[in-house]
Protein backbone atom coordinates (compact mmCIF):
# COMPACT_ATOMS: atom_id res chain seq x y z
CA UNK A 1 0.00 0.00 0.00
CA UNK A 2 1.39 3.39 -0.89
CA UNK A 3 0.81 6.87 -2.19
CA UNK A 4 2.93 9.24 -4.25
CA UNK A 5 3.15 13.02 -4.19
CA UNK A 6 5.22 15.61 -5.97
CA UNK A 7 5.99 17.36 -2.66
CA UNK A 8 5.96 16.01 0.87
CA UNK A 9 6.46 18.05 4.05
CA UNK A 10 7.52 15.86 6.96
CA UNK A 11 6.42 17.52 10.19
CA UNK A 12 3.29 19.45 11.03
CA UNK A 13 4.56 22.46 12.95
CA UNK A 14 4.77 26.15 12.12
CA UNK A 15 7.08 25.69 9.12
CA UNK A 16 4.70 23.20 7.49
CA UNK A 17 1.81 25.64 7.53
CA UNK A 18 3.82 28.51 6.08
CA UNK A 19 5.33 26.28 3.43
CA UNK A 20 1.87 25.07 2.43
CA UNK A 21 0.61 28.63 2.08
CA UNK A 22 3.63 29.59 -0.03
CA UNK A 23 3.05 26.60 -2.31
CA UNK A 24 -0.53 27.68 -2.94
CA UNK A 25 0.50 31.26 -3.63
CA UNK A 26 2.81 29.96 -6.34
CA UNK A 27 0.29 27.83 -8.16
CA UNK A 28 0.21 24.46 -6.43
CA UNK A 29 -2.10 21.98 -8.13
CA UNK A 30 -4.49 19.76 -6.15
CA UNK A 31 -2.97 16.43 -5.17
CA UNK A 32 0.65 17.57 -5.42
CA UNK A 33 1.38 18.24 -1.72
CA UNK A 34 1.17 16.06 1.37
CA UNK A 35 1.91 17.01 4.98
CA UNK A 36 2.71 14.22 7.43
CA UNK A 37 2.43 15.01 11.14
CA UNK A 38 2.50 12.99 14.34
CA UNK A 39 0.07 15.46 15.87
CA UNK A 40 -3.64 14.89 15.27
CA UNK A 41 -4.32 18.51 14.27
CA UNK A 42 -3.43 20.73 11.33
CA UNK A 43 -0.35 22.98 11.72
CA UNK A 44 -0.72 25.74 14.30
CA UNK A 45 1.27 28.61 15.73
CA UNK A 46 3.14 26.55 18.29
CA UNK A 47 4.47 29.44 20.42
CA UNK A 48 0.89 30.35 21.34
CA UNK A 49 1.03 27.40 23.72
CA UNK A 50 3.22 29.28 26.19
CA UNK A 51 1.03 32.37 26.14
CA UNK A 52 -2.63 32.62 25.24
CA UNK A 53 -3.26 28.92 25.75
CA UNK A 54 -2.24 29.13 29.41
CA UNK A 55 -4.34 32.15 30.32
CA UNK A 56 -6.84 31.52 33.13
CA UNK A 57 -9.54 33.59 31.41
CA UNK A 58 -10.64 33.38 27.76
CA UNK A 59 -7.72 31.11 26.86
CA UNK A 60 -6.68 30.61 23.25
CA UNK A 61 -7.93 27.42 21.65
CA UNK A 62 -7.89 25.96 18.18
CA UNK A 63 -8.96 26.74 15.53
CA UNK A 64 -8.11 30.34 16.52
CA UNK A 65 -4.33 29.94 16.18
CA UNK A 66 -3.84 27.66 13.20
CA UNK A 67 -1.12 28.96 10.89
CA UNK A 68 -0.73 31.40 9.33
CA UNK A 69 -2.46 33.99 11.53
CA UNK A 70 0.81 34.83 13.24
CA UNK A 71 1.94 36.77 10.16
CA UNK A 72 -1.36 38.38 9.19
CA UNK A 73 -2.00 35.65 6.65
CA UNK A 74 -4.91 33.27 6.15
CA UNK A 75 -5.93 30.90 8.90
CA UNK A 76 -5.27 27.45 7.49
CA UNK A 77 -7.96 25.24 8.97
CA UNK A 78 -8.39 21.59 7.91
CA UNK A 79 -11.07 22.86 5.51
CA UNK A 80 -8.52 25.14 3.86
CA UNK A 81 -6.16 22.25 3.14
CA UNK A 82 -9.01 20.22 1.70
CA UNK A 83 -10.15 23.09 -0.53
CA UNK A 84 -6.61 23.41 -1.90
CA UNK A 85 -6.16 19.73 -2.51
CA UNK A 86 -3.45 19.31 0.13
CA UNK A 87 -3.37 15.92 1.82
CA UNK A 88 -3.05 16.04 5.61
CA UNK A 89 -1.76 12.78 7.03
CA UNK A 90 -2.23 13.47 10.73
CA UNK A 91 -1.58 11.41 13.83
CA UNK A 92 0.97 9.45 11.83
CA UNK A 93 4.53 8.59 12.76
CA UNK A 94 7.13 7.96 10.08
CA UNK A 95 9.35 5.14 11.30
CA UNK A 96 11.91 5.14 8.49
CA UNK A 97 13.04 7.19 5.52
CA UNK A 98 14.93 6.10 2.42
CA UNK A 99 16.42 9.18 0.83
CA UNK A 100 17.91 7.26 -2.09
CA UNK A 101 14.54 5.78 -3.02
CA UNK A 102 12.65 8.92 -2.01
CA UNK A 103 10.23 7.06 0.23
CA UNK A 104 8.89 7.32 3.76
CA UNK A 105 7.47 4.36 5.68
CA UNK A 106 4.80 5.11 8.29
CA UNK A 107 4.23 3.19 11.51
CA UNK A 108 1.05 1.76 9.95
CA UNK A 109 3.04 0.26 7.08
CA UNK A 110 2.14 2.73 4.36
CA UNK A 111 4.80 3.89 1.94
CA UNK A 112 4.65 7.53 0.86
CA UNK A 113 6.94 8.53 -1.99
CA UNK A 114 7.94 12.01 -3.11
CA UNK A 115 9.90 13.90 -5.72
CA UNK A 116 10.83 16.70 -3.31
CA UNK A 117 10.89 16.38 0.49
CA UNK A 118 10.89 19.26 2.98
CA UNK A 119 12.06 18.16 6.42
CA UNK A 120 10.25 20.23 9.06
CA UNK A 121 10.51 17.77 11.93
CA UNK A 122 11.50 20.42 14.48
CA UNK A 123 12.80 19.26 17.82
CA UNK A 124 11.71 17.38 20.90
CA UNK A 125 11.92 18.41 24.53
CA UNK A 126 14.78 16.89 26.48
CA UNK A 127 13.45 14.60 29.21
CA UNK A 128 14.70 14.31 32.77
CA UNK A 129 15.54 10.66 32.23
CA UNK A 130 18.30 11.73 29.84
CA UNK A 131 19.96 13.32 32.87
CA UNK A 132 19.43 10.38 35.20
CA UNK A 133 16.23 11.56 36.93
CA UNK A 134 13.04 9.51 36.80
CA UNK A 135 9.54 10.96 37.03
CA UNK A 136 8.56 12.36 33.64
CA UNK A 137 5.55 10.06 33.49
CA UNK A 138 3.97 11.51 36.63
CA UNK A 139 0.77 13.37 35.75
CA UNK A 140 1.86 16.53 37.54
CA UNK A 141 5.26 16.70 35.79
CA UNK A 142 4.81 18.82 32.67
CA UNK A 143 6.75 19.70 29.54
CA UNK A 144 5.67 22.18 26.87
CA UNK A 145 6.33 21.36 23.25
CA UNK A 146 3.04 20.49 21.60
CA UNK A 147 -0.71 20.73 22.05
CA UNK A 148 -0.92 17.58 24.16
CA UNK A 149 1.74 18.99 26.50
CA UNK A 150 -0.17 22.27 26.76
CA UNK A 151 -3.40 20.47 27.65
CA UNK A 152 -1.59 18.50 30.35
CA UNK A 153 -0.07 21.68 31.73
CA UNK A 154 -3.46 23.41 31.85
CA UNK A 155 -4.98 20.43 33.67
CA UNK A 156 -2.15 20.47 36.20
CA UNK A 157 -2.54 24.21 36.79
CA UNK A 158 -6.28 23.91 37.30
CA UNK A 159 -5.75 21.30 40.00
CA UNK A 160 -2.97 23.35 41.60
CA UNK A 161 -4.61 26.74 42.22
CA UNK A 162 -2.94 28.34 45.22
CA UNK A 163 -0.43 25.52 45.35
CA UNK A 164 3.31 25.25 44.72
CA UNK A 165 4.96 24.81 41.34
CA UNK A 166 8.64 24.13 40.73
CA UNK A 167 10.02 25.16 37.35
CA UNK A 168 13.16 23.31 36.30
CA UNK A 169 15.17 25.45 33.89
CA UNK A 170 15.83 29.16 33.49
CA UNK A 171 15.55 29.58 29.73
CA UNK A 172 12.69 30.57 27.43
CA UNK A 173 10.25 27.86 28.44
CA UNK A 174 11.05 28.20 32.13
CA UNK A 175 10.64 31.97 32.15
CA UNK A 176 7.43 32.02 30.12
CA UNK A 177 5.81 29.16 31.99
CA UNK A 178 6.74 30.71 35.33
CA UNK A 179 4.93 33.88 34.30
CA UNK A 180 1.86 31.90 33.25
CA UNK A 181 1.84 30.02 36.54
CA UNK A 182 1.92 33.28 38.48
CA UNK A 183 -0.98 34.61 36.42
CA UNK A 184 -2.86 31.45 37.39
CA UNK A 185 -2.23 32.31 41.07
CA UNK A 186 0.27 29.52 41.70
CA UNK A 187 3.38 29.94 43.87
CA UNK A 188 6.49 29.50 41.74
CA UNK A 189 10.08 28.53 42.48
CA UNK A 190 12.54 28.40 39.58
CA UNK A 191 15.59 26.12 39.74
CA UNK A 192 18.51 26.23 37.32
CA UNK A 193 22.27 25.54 37.42
CA UNK A 194 23.44 28.82 35.89
CA UNK A 195 24.29 32.00 37.78
CA UNK A 196 21.31 33.85 36.28
CA UNK A 197 18.28 33.33 34.08
CA UNK A 198 18.50 33.17 30.27
CA UNK A 199 22.22 32.60 30.61
CA UNK A 200 22.79 31.95 26.91
CA UNK A 201 21.52 35.42 25.98
CA UNK A 202 21.29 37.78 28.95
CA UNK A 203 24.26 39.50 30.54
CA UNK A 204 24.28 39.50 34.36
CA UNK A 205 23.01 43.09 34.35
CA UNK A 206 20.12 42.26 32.02
CA UNK A 207 19.25 39.11 33.96
CA UNK A 208 19.21 41.04 37.23
CA UNK A 209 16.46 43.30 35.91
CA UNK A 210 14.21 40.39 34.89
CA UNK A 211 14.88 38.42 38.05
CA UNK A 212 13.99 41.44 40.17
CA UNK A 213 10.78 41.86 38.20
CA UNK A 214 9.84 38.20 38.63
CA UNK A 215 10.62 38.36 42.33
CA UNK A 216 8.27 41.35 42.60
CA UNK A 217 5.59 39.00 41.27
CA UNK A 218 6.41 36.43 43.94
CA UNK A 219 8.71 34.10 41.99
CA UNK A 220 11.59 32.57 43.96
CA UNK A 221 14.92 31.65 42.38
CA UNK A 222 17.29 28.86 43.38
CA UNK A 223 20.43 29.08 41.27
CA UNK A 224 23.56 27.03 40.89
CA UNK A 225 21.99 23.63 41.52
CA UNK A 226 19.90 21.02 39.74
CA UNK A 227 17.15 18.53 40.37
CA UNK A 228 18.38 15.26 41.88
CA UNK A 229 15.14 13.35 42.54
CA UNK A 230 11.41 13.49 43.19
CA UNK A 231 9.30 12.30 46.05
CA UNK A 232 5.98 10.64 45.13
CA UNK A 233 2.73 9.85 46.90
CA UNK A 234 0.92 6.51 46.70
CA UNK A 235 -0.81 7.51 43.45
CA UNK A 236 2.47 8.34 41.71
CA UNK A 237 2.17 12.13 41.87
CA UNK A 238 5.21 14.21 42.70
CA UNK A 239 4.95 15.76 46.16
CA UNK A 240 8.43 17.23 46.54
CA UNK A 241 11.54 18.10 44.55
CA UNK A 242 14.98 17.26 45.95
CA UNK A 243 17.90 19.35 44.74
CA UNK A 244 21.56 18.45 44.54
CA UNK A 245 22.43 21.16 47.09
CA UNK A 246 20.29 19.33 49.65
CA UNK A 247 17.21 21.55 49.38
CA UNK A 248 13.74 20.04 49.42
CA UNK A 249 10.87 21.89 47.77
CA UNK A 250 7.22 20.89 48.30
CA UNK A 251 5.55 20.63 44.89
CA UNK A 252 2.01 20.27 43.65
CA UNK A 253 3.28 20.38 40.07
CA UNK A 254 6.57 20.57 38.17
CA UNK A 255 7.31 22.19 34.82
CA UNK A 256 10.46 21.07 33.03
CA UNK A 257 12.18 23.24 30.43
CA UNK A 258 15.74 21.98 30.05
CA UNK A 259 16.25 22.30 26.34
CA UNK A 260 15.40 20.56 23.11
CA UNK A 261 17.04 18.24 20.60
CA UNK A 262 16.44 18.38 16.83
CA UNK A 263 14.58 15.43 15.32
CA UNK A 264 17.23 14.18 12.91
CA UNK A 265 17.10 10.44 13.66
CA UNK A 266 15.37 9.40 10.43
CA UNK A 267 18.15 10.90 8.36
CA UNK A 268 21.31 10.04 10.26
CA UNK A 269 23.69 8.26 7.91
CA UNK A 270 21.76 9.54 4.88
CA UNK A 271 22.17 13.32 5.04
CA UNK A 272 25.05 15.48 6.26
CA UNK A 273 24.54 16.67 9.83
CA UNK A 274 26.12 19.69 11.51
CA UNK A 275 25.57 21.72 14.69
CA UNK A 276 23.13 19.06 15.85
CA UNK A 277 20.88 19.58 12.83
CA UNK A 278 20.66 18.75 9.15
CA UNK A 279 23.15 20.79 7.14
CA UNK A 280 21.70 22.84 4.27
CA UNK A 281 23.04 25.34 1.76
CA UNK A 282 21.86 28.87 1.12
CA UNK A 283 18.78 27.54 -0.63
CA UNK A 284 18.02 25.27 2.34
CA UNK A 285 18.89 22.20 0.28
CA UNK A 286 20.50 19.26 2.06
CA UNK A 287 23.31 17.03 0.85
CA UNK A 288 20.67 15.26 -1.25
CA UNK A 289 19.29 17.62 -3.90
CA UNK A 290 15.75 16.28 -3.57
CA UNK A 291 15.57 17.09 0.15
CA UNK A 292 15.29 20.45 1.93
CA UNK A 293 15.29 21.20 5.67
CA UNK A 294 13.75 24.18 7.47
CA UNK A 295 13.12 25.52 10.95
CA UNK A 296 14.65 24.15 14.15
CA UNK A 297 16.14 21.11 12.44
CA UNK A 298 18.14 23.01 9.80
CA UNK A 299 21.78 24.04 10.20
CA UNK A 300 22.08 26.82 7.63
CA UNK A 301 24.65 29.42 6.58
CA UNK A 302 24.11 32.79 8.24
CA UNK A 303 25.50 35.20 5.66
CA UNK A 304 25.82 38.03 8.16
CA UNK A 305 28.42 36.11 10.17
CA UNK A 306 29.84 33.79 7.53
CA UNK A 307 29.17 30.55 9.39
CA UNK A 308 26.63 27.79 9.85
CA UNK A 309 24.10 28.14 12.65
CA UNK A 310 21.10 26.23 13.93
CA UNK A 311 18.52 28.56 15.45
CA UNK A 312 15.27 27.84 17.24
CA UNK A 313 12.63 30.48 16.72
CA UNK A 314 9.23 30.82 15.08
CA UNK A 315 10.45 33.68 12.88
CA UNK A 316 13.09 31.40 11.36
CA UNK A 317 10.55 28.60 10.87
CA UNK A 318 8.28 30.91 8.89
CA UNK A 319 10.94 32.56 6.78
CA UNK A 320 12.99 29.43 6.05
CA UNK A 321 9.83 27.57 4.99
CA UNK A 322 8.91 30.31 2.54
CA UNK A 323 12.44 30.50 1.18
CA UNK A 324 12.66 26.74 0.66
CA UNK A 325 9.42 26.69 -1.32
CA UNK A 326 10.64 29.59 -3.46
CA UNK A 327 13.93 27.79 -4.07
CA UNK A 328 12.08 24.61 -5.07
CA UNK A 329 9.68 26.29 -7.49
CA UNK A 330 11.91 29.06 -8.84
CA UNK A 331 15.50 27.93 -8.30
CA UNK A 332 16.98 30.28 -10.88
CA UNK A 333 15.28 33.32 -9.37
CA UNK A 334 15.99 32.49 -5.73
CA UNK A 335 19.06 33.86 -4.02
CA UNK A 336 20.79 32.68 -0.87
CA UNK A 337 18.81 32.71 2.37
CA UNK A 338 19.90 35.92 4.10
CA UNK A 339 18.55 35.72 7.63
CA UNK A 340 19.16 38.11 10.52
CA UNK A 341 19.01 36.03 13.72
CA UNK A 342 16.07 37.24 15.78
CA UNK A 343 14.67 36.27 19.17
CA UNK A 344 12.07 37.87 21.39
CA UNK A 345 9.81 37.26 24.34
CA UNK A 346 6.97 38.85 26.26
CA UNK A 347 6.21 38.08 29.87
CA UNK A 348 3.95 39.99 32.23
CA UNK A 349 4.15 43.61 31.00
CA UNK A 350 7.65 43.15 29.57
CA UNK A 351 8.59 42.82 25.92
CA UNK A 352 12.06 42.47 24.42
CA UNK A 353 13.68 41.80 21.06
CA UNK A 354 17.20 40.68 20.17
CA UNK A 355 18.97 40.67 16.80
CA UNK A 356 22.28 39.26 15.66
CA UNK A 357 24.83 37.64 17.95
CA UNK A 358 25.67 38.10 21.63
CA UNK A 359 29.44 37.77 21.33
CA UNK A 360 32.21 40.20 22.18
CA UNK A 361 31.81 43.05 24.65
CA UNK A 362 28.35 44.10 25.79
CA UNK A 363 27.59 47.80 26.01
CA UNK A 364 24.49 48.49 28.10
CA UNK A 365 22.36 51.57 27.61
CA UNK A 366 19.15 53.11 28.88
CA UNK A 367 17.49 53.11 32.29
CA UNK A 368 17.79 49.69 33.91
CA UNK A 369 15.59 50.92 36.72
CA UNK A 370 12.89 51.93 34.29
CA UNK A 371 11.03 50.31 31.43
CA UNK A 372 13.22 50.92 28.37
CA UNK A 373 16.82 49.75 28.16
CA UNK A 374 19.08 47.63 26.00
CA UNK A 375 22.52 46.47 25.00
CA UNK A 376 24.81 46.26 22.00
CA UNK A 377 27.46 43.62 21.43
CA UNK A 378 30.73 44.66 19.82
CA UNK A 379 33.09 42.10 18.28
CA UNK A 380 36.26 42.90 16.33
CA UNK A 381 35.33 46.56 16.24
CA UNK A 382 31.85 46.10 14.79
CA UNK A 383 28.36 46.02 16.21
CA UNK A 384 27.10 42.44 15.84
CA UNK A 385 24.13 42.24 18.21
CA UNK A 386 21.39 44.44 19.68
CA UNK A 387 18.86 43.97 22.45
CA UNK A 388 16.00 46.25 23.48
CA UNK A 389 13.36 46.01 26.20
CA UNK A 390 10.23 48.14 26.08
CA UNK A 391 10.78 49.62 22.64
CA UNK A 392 8.39 51.03 20.08
CA UNK A 393 7.94 49.61 16.61
CA UNK A 394 10.30 52.24 15.19
CA UNK A 395 12.93 51.50 17.82
CA UNK A 396 12.83 47.76 17.23
CA UNK A 397 13.18 48.39 13.49
CA UNK A 398 16.15 50.61 14.20
CA UNK A 399 18.12 48.09 16.25
CA UNK A 400 17.45 45.42 13.61
CA UNK A 401 18.69 47.76 10.90
CA UNK A 402 21.80 48.72 12.83
CA UNK A 403 22.66 45.09 13.53
CA UNK A 404 22.42 44.12 9.89
CA UNK A 405 24.70 47.00 8.89
CA UNK A 406 27.42 45.97 11.38
CA UNK A 407 28.82 49.50 11.66
CA UNK A 408 32.33 50.03 12.95
CA UNK A 409 32.48 51.07 16.59
CA UNK A 410 35.56 52.92 17.80
CA UNK A 411 34.44 54.39 21.12
CA UNK A 412 32.44 52.15 23.45
CA UNK A 413 31.88 54.94 25.95
CA UNK A 414 30.39 57.12 23.23
CA UNK A 415 28.18 54.23 22.08
CA UNK A 416 26.93 53.83 25.65
CA UNK A 417 26.25 57.55 25.84
CA UNK A 418 24.26 57.58 22.60
CA UNK A 419 22.42 54.40 23.49
CA UNK A 420 19.27 53.84 21.48
CA UNK A 421 19.87 57.08 19.55
CA UNK A 422 22.81 55.40 17.86
CA UNK A 423 20.57 52.80 16.23
CA UNK A 424 17.93 55.40 15.40
CA UNK A 425 20.56 57.55 13.68
CA UNK A 426 22.09 54.65 11.78
CA UNK A 427 18.67 53.54 10.55
CA UNK A 428 18.15 56.94 8.93
CA UNK A 429 21.63 57.11 7.41
CA UNK A 430 22.42 53.67 5.93
CA UNK A 431 26.06 52.68 5.96
CA UNK A 432 27.99 50.06 4.01
CA UNK A 433 28.32 46.73 5.75
CA UNK A 434 31.99 45.72 5.53
CA UNK A 435 32.54 41.96 5.55
CA UNK A 436 33.94 40.67 8.82
CA UNK A 437 34.27 37.23 10.29
CA UNK A 438 32.88 36.47 13.71
CA UNK A 439 33.96 33.04 14.82
CA UNK A 440 31.60 31.99 17.56
CA UNK A 441 29.76 28.92 18.62
CA UNK A 442 26.15 28.57 17.50
CA UNK A 443 23.65 30.47 19.57
CA UNK A 444 20.87 27.95 20.13
CA UNK A 445 17.98 29.03 22.31
CA UNK A 446 14.85 27.32 23.49
CA UNK A 447 11.74 27.80 21.44
CA UNK A 448 10.12 30.91 22.75
CA UNK A 449 7.14 32.82 22.84
CA UNK A 450 4.56 33.51 20.29
CA UNK A 451 5.59 35.80 17.47
CA UNK A 452 2.81 38.33 17.46
CA UNK A 453 5.16 40.85 15.88
CA UNK A 454 8.32 39.95 13.96
CA UNK A 455 10.87 41.62 11.75
CA UNK A 456 10.06 40.81 8.16
CA UNK A 457 11.12 41.68 4.64
CA UNK A 458 14.72 42.70 5.19
CA UNK A 459 16.13 43.88 1.86
CA UNK A 460 19.77 44.86 1.52
CA UNK A 461 20.39 46.60 -1.82
CA UNK A 462 23.77 46.02 -3.39
CA UNK A 463 24.30 49.75 -4.02
CA UNK A 464 23.92 50.62 -0.29
CA UNK A 465 22.02 53.68 -1.47
CA UNK A 466 18.84 52.22 -0.11
CA UNK A 467 18.44 49.88 2.84
CA UNK A 468 15.07 49.45 4.35
CA UNK A 469 13.59 47.21 6.97
CA UNK A 470 9.87 46.92 7.09
CA UNK A 471 7.94 45.31 9.91
CA UNK A 472 4.66 43.53 9.47
CA UNK A 473 2.27 43.90 12.41
CA UNK A 474 1.43 40.30 13.24
CA UNK A 475 -1.84 39.56 15.03
CA UNK A 476 -3.04 36.32 16.41
CA UNK A 477 -6.80 36.03 16.17
CA UNK A 478 -7.36 34.68 19.65
CA UNK A 479 -10.84 35.10 21.07
CA UNK A 480 -10.99 36.96 24.33
CA UNK A 481 -7.45 38.39 24.27
CA UNK A 482 -7.39 42.17 24.13
CA UNK A 483 -4.40 44.03 22.76
CA UNK A 484 -3.21 47.44 23.86
CA UNK A 485 -0.64 49.95 22.66
CA UNK A 486 -0.98 48.38 19.25
CA UNK A 487 0.86 51.04 17.32
CA UNK A 488 3.58 52.08 19.73
CA UNK A 489 4.26 49.03 21.87
CA UNK A 490 4.18 45.36 21.19
CA UNK A 491 1.31 43.95 23.28
CA UNK A 492 1.56 41.94 26.39
CA UNK A 493 -0.35 38.71 26.76
CA UNK A 494 -1.33 38.61 30.39
CA UNK A 495 -4.72 40.30 30.12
Amino acid sequence: MGRAFLYVILGGGVAAGYAALEFTKRGLSPGELCIISEEPVAPYERPALSKGFLLPESPARLPAFHTCVGANEERLTPKWYKEHGIELVLGTRVKSADVRRRTLLTATGETISYKILIIATGARALKLEEFGVNGSEAENVCYLRDLADANSLVNAMQSCAGGNAVVIGGGYIGMECAASLVINKINVTMVFPEEHCMARLFTPKMASYYEDYYQSKGVKFIKGTVLSSFEFDSSGKVTAVNLRDGSRLPADMVVVGIGIRPNTGLFEGQLTLEKGGIKVNGKLQTSNNSVYAVGDVAAFPVKLFGETRRLEHVDLARKSAKHAVTAILEPEKTGEFDYLPFFYSRVFALSWQFYGDNVGEAVHFGDYSGSTFGAYWISKGHLVGSFLEGGTKEEYEAIAHATRLKPAIEDLAELERQGLNFALTVSKKPLPAPPIEVNTSSLVLEKPSYAWHAAAGVILAASVSLIMIKYGDEKLLLAGIRFKDKLNKFPTWHE
